[in-house]
């Protein structure tokens, strides 16, 4: 299943793409030392692999589990070797190069550093921590991203062509959701569930294997998570009740049966933003604010990290006491507005700073309340309403 040229490459346009920087230095075997970082599974050996069908140099592959530095000694003694008699450059593989130590990792300095080394090395750690300086500096880093959806359905529909299987879409679905980025993962677990397949008696020797649902479960040792249309509104409707019922724990769980689904998580937090006014509100002022930084982590963050903040948030929200006094008194003031109930503006009440105000009497006997007495008008609230509205209330602060 491993590429055998940068065409078969899946992932990483950003670096093997056309005209990008890798593929580049690799088609015109130009290639000096390079790191490559990122998670697990995308890539980073089958790169190397292809960088060593690519290139004039010799490959040697070098274990950071098993390799001390008595194989470092010999694999450069054997690179001038190679120099020497054929003018060829050796390039080596050292994958897991964090597990290097300082002193495996300072035998390979001179050689790297005079170029007899070729050195490609691949770290799931951030190298800045976990490579020497020195070799760091006389490496170009790459750093490779997880693999999307949209490259992972290509790495499973390579794995059925090359097993003779099919697979329906929904198990094609619970699959690829579970496989976060992880290339070697999906392909590993599609190999198991296609080995469960054979074994159904249903599925005739010879021919196409049909992967079930409950083939590719039973690889992944996890259920499938149902979450069509209609559970998109039911359960982001017992969220919203939840949190306004105060169960936090119940909260919490739809919370997450959300996030394991693939709901977008900005939508739950637009959400949230809502709720911390509409059922809140003057309660616990602070709600607005913390729903609102939450929705900015999120944009900020982004998944996976981002489930922290919308728990805390979620968590915040159904503790919080609950009010809709606030709801309650926009949604009445607007339905009075739009079913005619509006009145006139108080003559104090209006535009008096420009020319001819005077003489209309707008703005006349307006103080600010900074300054107002209770003998004057404008210290009390109800007179800031349209006379025809003189007394109304819409909000109530006990609700």
């Amino acid at each position: 299943m491993r590429p055998r040229n940068l065409d078969e490459v899946v992932g990483q346009e950003h670096l093997v793409g056309l005209g990008k920087p890798l593929r580049v230095l690799i088609e015109s075997d130009q290639l000096s030392s390079v790191i490559l970082w990122g998670p697990p599974g995308i890539g980073k050996t089958s790169l190397a692999e292809v960088m060593a069908t690519q290139s004039s140099a010799h490959f040697v592959r070098l274990s950071a589990v098993s390799s001390g530095v008595k194989d470092i000694r010999e694999t450069i003694a054997q690179a001038q070797h190679l120099l020497g008699e054929k003018q060829r450059r050796t390039m080596v593989f050292i994958d897991e190069i964090h597990r290097f130590s300082t002193s495996q990792q300072d035998a390979l300095l001179p050689a790297v550093e005079s170029g007899l080394l070729v050195l490609v090395g691949a770290t799931t750690e951030n190298p800045f921590f976990e490579v020497n300086a020195p070799l760091r500096s006389r490496s170009t880093l790459f750093h490779l991203e997880p693999l999307s959806a949209t490259h992972l359905s290509v790495l499973v529909e390579r794995g059925c062509v090359a097993e003779n299987a099919h697979l329906d879409e929904i198990a094609k679905k619970h699959l690829l959701d579970m496989a976060q980025g992880d290339g070697r993962q999906i392909l590993t677990s599609l190999e198991v569930a296609c080995a469960l397949a054979r074994s159904d008696v249903s599925n005739t020797p010879g021919k196409q294997v049909v992967v079930s649902l409950a083939d590719v479960e039973a690889a992944l040792s996890t259920s499938a998570l149902r979450y069509g249309r209609d559970d998109h509104y039911d359960v982001i409707s017992a969220f919203i009740k939840s949190i306004r019922g105060s169960a936090v724990d119940a909260a919490i769980h739809w919370l997450a049966r959300m996030l394991v689904a693939g709901e977008d998580p900005r939508f739950i937090a637009r959400r949230l933003v809502i709720l911390a006014s509409e059922d809140i509100g003057m309660a616990d002022p602070t709600s607005l604010l913390v729903a609102t930084a939450c929705a900015q982590a999120v944009e900020h963050v982004g998944m996976p990290e981002a489930q922290l903040n919308l728990a805390q948030a979620t968590i915040h929200l159904a503790s919080a006491p609950k009010s809709n006094s606030t709801s309650n008194a926009i949604w009445s003031a607007m339905s009075e507005v739009r079913s005619g109930g509006i009145g006139e503006v108080p003559l104090f009440l209006r535009d008096g700073h420009y020319q001819g105000a005077e003489s209309l009497g707008h703005g006349s006997g307006y103080v600010s309340p900074h300054v107002a007495t209770s003998q004057n008008p404008a210290a009390q609230a109800n007179d800031y309403l349209p006379e025809a509205l003189d007394g109304h209330r819409y909000y109530d602060e006990d609700l």
